[in-house]
């Protein structure tokens, strides 16, 4: 059945035909019932036009209303009583009226409502009674209007049906664009932090282990202390390390407490101290009163401290000391971190910043952007290099 079905789809003009060849054989076998006043020759040539847009109707359907238009105003010119062959249009009324140019289908609907009265005022079913050819004509053409309006009705019903298809299809198109777009903010999130941990963690280790390696024969204690710092160094990385990989699993139950918290604004004193241990002298204050603020707004703080002293070991030279800056406003929380260093080449600072080794200042204005804030970073005047940030506490639409 379901092949059958499938035939009939992939090939609707030999349907179609075979239904126009029946059609023609019903004609032909009540032949005898038109009026004696045609031409054998012109009721053959409208039979044969009526079966004609039966076959063709889903071809050309606009092409075969027109044709069973002029074949049936032929047949009330050459006097052709109706006959078996005129139930083809309403097969075209229906298949114009469903697939069919809206100007066809409108044409198609003027002729049902005119059809049959033109053949009641010309065929009058009682002659001289003026009331049963209305009626007639009334009845014949209820089932022409019927034919327009299922075929109408189909041809809405489609149309419908083509939208919802266009929209799941548009709606599936914007889900993998948004789940592209979360894929890439994600792993762009992720590479900030994978960034701020090994940039920051590593260049202490390495500061501390230099340290260690110099003063390792003159100064035992010294160099003893500044292994303790690379392994609590070394400790803290891994933690965070494991709270970054903890994110990436899926599927699996996180213990609470089994991956270290997100830094936050309190730590900014602790990460200060720490890189006073590695070496840095670094100034430290806080202005205003200091307040909970946003998990997203707190996290980019800390990540910009961290970041830009780590900078400062790398690029300000051995001599060099930061000062750190937290303003807490109505409205926001502003940072400014400065050292009197080297400085900065141009390419580092410019068009994104990027360092020669990672993406520091690239981060930096990722994580000030995803929070809505400005950020100004450059060479400091008199030397040096100033990284100034303001963080607004509502989050950016």
């Amino acid at each position: 059945m379901q092949r059958l079905y499938d035939f009939i789809r992939r090939h609707p003009t030999s349907v179609d035909s075979f239904w126009a060849v029946i059609l023609l054989g019903m004609s032909a076998m009540s032949a005898g019932s038109i009026g004696s006043g045609a031409g054998g020759a012109a009721v053959v040539v409208c039979v044969l036009l009526m079966c004609l847009t039966v076959a063709l109707r889903r071809r050309a359907p606009e092409k075969m209303v027109v044709l069973a238009v002029v074949t049936g105003l032929l047949q009330v010119a050459l006097g052709i009583e109706p006959n078996v062959s005129n139930f083809a249009m309403l097969v075209v009324v229906y298949t114009v009226a469903a697939n069919g140019a809206r100007w066809a289908s409108r044409l198609a609907l003027g002729a049902s409502l005119v059809s049959a009265t033109i053949s009641q005022l010309r065929w009058p079913v009682e002659k001289g009674d003026t009331v049963a050819p209305i009626a007639f004509a009334i009845f014949l053409t209820v089932p022409f209007v019927l034919a327009w309006v299922l075929g109408d009705s189909m041809r809405t019903r489609r149309a419908y049906f083509a939208q919802l298809e266009e929209r799941a299809t548009r709606l599936e198109k914007e889900r993998e664009a948004q789940a592209k777009v979360a894929v890439a903010a994600e792993r762009a999130r992720i590479a900030r932090e994978l960034h701020d941990v090994v940039a920051h963690n590593v260049s202490v280790m390495v500061v501390q282990a230099d340290g260690a390696a110099y003063v390792m024969d003159a100064s035992p204690e010294q160099a003893k202390q500044a292994l303790e710092t690379i392994s609590m160094t070394g400790r803290q990385a891994l933690a965070e390390m494991r709270r970054l990989l903890g994110v990436l699993r899926t599927g699996e139950q996180q213990v609470s407490g089994e991956y270290v918290p997100q830094p936050d604004v309190q730590q900014i004193e602790d990460l200060v101290e720490q890189v006073r241990t590695a070496g840095l002298t670094v100034d430290f204050k806080i202005e205003g009163t200091a307040r909970p603020l946003p998990s997203g707004v707190e996290l980019t703080a800390y990540r910009i401290v961290q970041e830009a002293l780590t900078n400062t070991r790398k690029h300000g030279g051995p001599e060099a000391g930061a000062s750190v800056r937290l303003v807490y406003f109505d409205d926001g929380l502003g940072l400014l971190v400065e050292d009197d260093g080297r400085g900065a080449s141009h390419e580092l600072y410019q068009d994104g910043g990027a360092d020669g080794q990672g993406h520091g200042l690239i981060g930096m204005r990722e994580r000030v952007g995803m929070v809505g804030g400005t950020l100004d970073a450059g060479p400091r005047p008199g030397g040096g290099f100033r990284i100034s940030a303001l963080l607004p506490l509502k989050p950016a639409h």
